[in-house]
């Protein structure tokens, strides 16, 4: 099972995230905290993220995506939290999982048409 969470800062992606997360065994995957990981651990991805961050700006997608990549290789069933943000990550993260299954297109076109 794969589910996104979407909203503005705050508004308890993460609170009730970790609640479906505990009730269906699903893993909680922040870009927040993979971030906070890459930049820690000092890998490639996170000094290139910090680039960004550090100034206040938004990390692109390619790096986004890329770090969602390498956290998912492993993973099944993810509780997305605040992940995609964009058009082009939402369709990535499609790729991503058509590779692991089977997305159901209905929710994935209503998600892209706003």
């Amino acid at each position: 099972m794969y589910i996104i969470m979407l909203g503005a800062p705050g508004s308890g992606k993460g609170t009730i995230g970790n609640e479906i997360c505990n009730k269906y065994n699903l893993t909680h995957l922040s870009t927040g905290d993979i971030f906070r990981d890459e930049i820690k651990r000092q890998t490639e991805l996170g000094k290139k993220a910090n680039e960004y961050i550090s100034k206040g700006n938004l990390v692109p997608d390619e790096i986004t995506i890329e770090m969602v990549k390498g956290k998912l290789e492993n993973l099944d069933g993810v509780l997305f939290d605040g992940f995609p943000r964009t058009i082009n990550q939402a369709e990535k993260l499609k790729e991503l999982l058509n590779k692991k299954r089977k997305v159901n297109n209905c929710c994935y076109k209503f998600m892209c048409s706003r």
